[in-house]
């Protein structure tokens, strides 16, 4: 009799599991849903609740009533980037293997800005349409760089590799923006505001060029959720399992870095959210990408919605940077997240 009872014991172990992962999406969902309605209805001014509802519905007449109508694109814009870089972070530590891989860790960010100064200040684009494809031309191609100078010498591109030529891909990108700038006067000042990274002033306009971008991103780091779970097991072992590992590798990149590309050209280069957001979704769902993916992009999105709004109340009447913001709650996050057990898992 003890052995059918021991049979039984696995298929309820993985119906806890599930259950237990259905209930932080529960749990994230509804989270998103509460931020997203605190970013409209909080901020550097005090609105009320009939301005918020004319605001909603269009009447702006009324100054309170313009100001919601204004915090709702900017809600959008969060929720879209924190998603955005939640899930290309997890994405990018999925297909190195390194559980600090971010796109600002791995030089990504910073590639992709540099892309848009170059196009700004030598070619003289102005569309936003321009700079999201420059933007996501410059990310992709430093993240095949990282890789190809981490993978230089003896062995396959290991994680402290990857970490190091991102790091200094990350400087030598950067310091040649800043060259581009500081003579340029009459750019300097946008870039500057630019590079710490936000959404204020966000409007549906700028929305709408970066949709399509974001959607294809969004379907090719999902479809990579299997080949990414075989890639954790090493490349032989994926490949003997029948993945195809550089088409698997190669598609994921290409999703990671349309995110990466149309976020960062639109609200700049933000960083930690990238490298915080997998490893506490990991902790929440495990290590499986078919949740661990959107997970990310849904707990990310919280995560810059949240910034933006304590950067508005914190320092009233004006505003502090999502960039500042993220940095400021990132860090300690993650250090905490560092101490805890559970870190040697990943």
């Amino acid at each position: 009799m003890t052995a059918p009872r021991r049979a039984a014991a696995p298929p309820r172990r993985r119906d806890r599991s599930v259950s237990t992962r259905l209930g932080w999406l529960c749990l994230v969902v509804l989270g998103l849903a509460l931020m997203g309605g605190v970013s409209i209805t909080l901020g550097s001014r005090v609105v009320s609740w009939e301005e918020i509802s004319a605001g909603l519905n269009g009447d702006v007449e009324s100054l309170g009533a313009a100001v919601v109508a204004v915090r709702v694109p900017r809600t959008i814009l969060a929720a879209l980037a924190g998603a955005a870089l939640g899930l290309s972070g997890a994405v990018m530590q999925g297909i190195t293997r390194n559980p600090l891989a971010d796109p600002g860790i791995l030089g990504v960010n910073a590639g992709a800005s540099m892309a848009v100064v170059i196009a700004m200040a030598w070619f003289g684009i102005e569309s936003l349409r321009a700079y999201i494809w420059v933007a996501v031309a410059g990310a992709g191609v430093t993240g095949g760089f990282v890789y190809m100078v981490g993978a230089l010498g003896h062995g396959p591109a290991t994680p402290l590799r990857l970490a190091l030529a991102g790091a200094a891909t990350g400087i030598a990108a950067t310091s040649l923006t800043v060259a581009i700038v500081l003579p340029r006067n009459d750019i300097s000042g946008a870039v500057r505001d630019w590079q710490i990274g936000g959404v204020g002033g966000a409007t549906y306009d700028a929305l709408l060029p970066m949709l399509p971008f974001l959607a294809l991103g969004l379907l090719l780091c999902l479809a990579a959720a299997r080949s990414l779970n075989l890639l954790a097991l090493g490349d032989e072992l994926a490949a003997g399992l029948g993945a195809r590992v550089a088409r698997a590798r190669a598609a994921a990149a290409l999703g990671a870095a349309l995110l990466c590309g149309a976020t960062t050209a639109v609200c700049g280069p933000i960083g930690f959210v990238g490298l915080v957001i997998p490893h506490l979704c990991r902790l929440l769902v495990g290590v499986d990408h078919r949740w661990l993916l959107p997970f990310s992009a849904l707990t990310g999105a919280i995560l810059v919605m949240f910034a933006d709004v304590l950067g508005r109340l914190i320092a009233r009447p004006a505003e502090l940077q999502l960039g500042i913001v993220t940095a400021i709650v990132g860090a300690p996050v993650f250090v905490w997240i560092v101490r805890r057990r559970r870190i040697r898992e990943l």
